[in-house]
């Protein structure tokens, strides 16, 4: 056959991949047989090919396809070799859309925590790579405190052989980096210093690490086990199918809790899916295994939602993660921050699955979150829709939020929308300029749900408010009050809050008492605070009381039940 007909059959391919009928399943079934004897002679073509399988494996039209699929994403690391060892240049397989394909190495300046998971979990598959490494003298900060006599050397010396420090002091150990990472976890047991402490001296050596992944590590074929596959015998779900006000009002699917060893698996899988993209979600990185819970939503969906432990959450909001498997594929994740009604998502569909039913999928998330949390408002940070975003920008982001009933919430914005609306109305095939697309993301959307009481709340409440309004108001004051001693600026705020309050704090543990400190720092900022009444009082202790609890979501319930507090949150967030 001649050269490029891999490249024609794989353009078939892709037309066909969403399409649904008999005739349809056997052409694409005929076209996968066709392909196991063909070779890619370019990393474009791996990379149209590793896709489009990845694709079919989580939207088949049948068995047969699903088992094709399967069956060359295993040999696909034999393409990969063959590629290499005829000389391919094959360094497009590394972008962060398409990495994390089995035979290439993903290589970053991973954080403390996800370095040292990967060394815990992948040990054989991970190193550093000194190749990438740039400023050797910020080792000079760290190491001589377990390389004695390092000072020597480091301090005075020009082009120290760190490498050749390391390999003796390392000599024994399985990896230089295993016996780094433990080093630095003496550290923290000596040292008395914390956690946080430690990942901040390492993450400040910046030191690159190389992990290639193994095959069930891979995106290639990275797989959640699973009983039932559903397979597509009807056209997909699109957008115009979609009514997002009523997606939200249905009965919520059920919830189920895993096991703490259940919990670690999926975290694990999350924290591979995404470090094998170059992402590390806050979420995924510092999860509660014992927080985890499984919602299976049909259609061959399964939605993990993460909580966090107490120690490792924000201050005010309430944050929430979830990935999301379909049939049993990782397809994409996502991240909610909460305060109150509102929630700020964070909605990532990874590339290959896009023509997917991303509106749907998106849909029956909110709905979750919006049974479980509470939450009725969703907001859109404008980095998601476009702003300083330009894959955002190609892929029309505003207009599929716009189309499923988010509004811009700065008003300058919104008359630019409504004059795109009606040029779109009236001229059949218009489409939005990408510069205009630029204007439209500058600022924030929001959906937002009717409530059963406007007395407490009502639409356009949030509209200006940014929790990061409070944060430089605090700041603020810090400079004008202290002259920016945060320990005596915490200590008063405590000491005010819990006069006000009638609080003994004796009794309030490390993670107990720094919520209480957060939530004294911001509160110094409400000036009627003495004149609450007791009823408003004791709510606010018992919502304090609840951010360090096991559940964040009984937090949220009484928060969104405390209207002065609301009222005042959100006043002070958006001035």
């Amino acid at each position: 056959m001649p050269r490029n007909s891999i490249n024609r059959i794989l353009d078939q391919l892709d037309e066909l991949k969403s399409r649904f009928g008999l005739r349809e399943d056997r052409s694409v079934e005929q076209i996968l047989s066709r392909i196991v004897g063909q070779k890619a002679n370019d990393a474009e073509t791996l990379i149209q090919l590793h896709e489009i399988l990845l694709f079919l494996s989580a939207y088949p039209q049948n068995a047969r396809v699903k088992q094709l699929s399967e069956s060359l994403l295993k040999s696909f690391e034999k393409r990969v070799v063959v590629a290499r060892e005829a000389g391919v240049d094959l360094s497009a397989l590394d972008h962060p859309d398409v990495s994390g394909v089995i035979g290439r190495a993903v290589i970053d300046t991973f954080t403390y925590p996800v370095v040292r998971w990967l060394v815990n979990r992948e040990q054989r598959d991970v190193v550093l790579d000194w190749d990438w490494f740039e400023d050797e003298n910020r080792l000079a900060e760290s190491w001589p405190r377990f390389m004695p006599l390092l000072e020597e050397d480091a301090f005075v010396e020009a082009n120290v052989p760190y490498k050749s420090w390391l390999r003796a002091a390392s000599a024994g150990s399985n990896s230089d980096l295993v016996w780094l990472v433990q080093r630095f976890e003496s550290l923290a047991k000596s040292s008395g210093r914390s956690e946080k402490e430690i990942a901040e001296l390492f993450n400040a050596q910046k030191l690159y690490v190389r992990w290639t992944p193994s095959y069930r590590a891979s995106r290639t074929g990275m797989r959640l086990p699973v009983r039932r596959v559903f397979y597509h015998q009807g056209p997909l779900i699109q957008r115009r199918d979609i009514s997002l006000k009523d997606e939200l009002e249905k009965p919520p699917t059920p919830l189920i809790r895993l096991s703490s060893q259940e919990g670690k698996a999926i975290l694990d899988m999350a924290r591979e899916a995404s470090t094998a993209r170059y992402r590390e979600l806050y979420g995924f990185t510092n999860g509660d295994p014992a927080r985890v819970f499984k919602s299976n939503i049909g259609r061959g969906v399964d939605i993990f939602i993460i909580g966090l432990p107490p120690k490792r959450r924000l201050p005010l909001r309430a944050y929430h993660a979830a990935m999301i498997f379909k049939n049993g594929v990782p397809i994409g994740y996502f991240e909610g921050i909460s305060l109150f009604e509102r929630m700020e998502s964070g909605f990532n569909l990874y590339y290959t699955f896009r023509d997917g039913e991303t509106a749907w999928l998106y849909a029956r998330t909110l709905n979750i979150f919006r049974h479980l949390l509470g939450v009725t408002a969703f907001s859109l940070d404008p980095y998601q829709i476009g702003y300083e975003n330009e894959e955002g920008i190609e892929s029309g982001a505003f207009w599929f939020y716009r189309k499923l009933g988010f509004r811009p919430t700065n008003p300058a914005v919104m008359k630019l929308v409504l004059n795109e609306e009606r040029r779109i109305a009236a001229k059949p095939g218009y489409r939005t300029s990408a510069r205009t697309l630029r204007k439209l993301a500058q600022g924030s959307m929001i959906f937002e749900l009717a409530k059963p009481s406007p007395k407490v709340s009502g639409p356009g409440d949030w509209d200006r408010f940014q929790v990061r309004n409070i944060g430089l108001a605090v700041q603020r004051r810090l400079a004008a009050r202290y002259r920016g001693d945060v320990e005596s600026f915490r200590a008063a705020a405590v000491e005010e809050l819990a006069r006000v309050l009638g609080l003994s704090t004796k009794d309030w543990r490390e993670v107990k008492f720094t919520v209480l400190s957060d939530f004294s720092v911001a509160l110094s900022l409400v000036g009627d605070l003495s004149r609450w009444n007791e009823v408003e009082k004791e709510a606010l202790v018992k919502i304090v009381r609840a951010k360090a609890t096991a559940d964040e979501s009984h937090y949220l319930k009484l928060m969104q039940k405390h209207a002065r507090l609301r009222r005042a949150m959100i006043k002070l967030g958006s001035q």
